[in-house]
């Protein structure tokens, strides 16, 4: 069973992935606004870490069926999904 620390550090993985997609410039707006949004999501901190993980994986989910994205972001935003899939209740 992992612990709090744990899942903090994922998560603060997660979102440090996610700002270096959310500042990127030669991403696509809506990618960038996804990665912001995804970022909010873990933040919420009146929610537990699953569930948080669990809101940001749906949100980056579906953006990473967009054609348009570059295979490096979608690389990294497959990364901050498995990042995520580990954190449980």
């Amino acid at each position: 069973m992992e612990g709090k620390a744990e899942h903090k550090e994922r998560i603060e993985q997660a979102i440090a992935i996610l700002k270096t997609i959310s500042e990127d410039f030669t991403t696509p707006r809506n990618i960038r606004r996804a990665a912001k949004n995804s970022i909010d999501a873990l933040m919420d901190e009146s929610l537990s870490p699953a569930v948080r993980a669990a809101n940001a994986i749906s949100i980056l989910d579906e953006i990473s069926q967009d054609p348009n994205m570059p295979v490096p972001t979608r690389t990294k935003i497959w990364q901050v999904i498995s990042i995520l899939e580990g954190i449980k209740d």
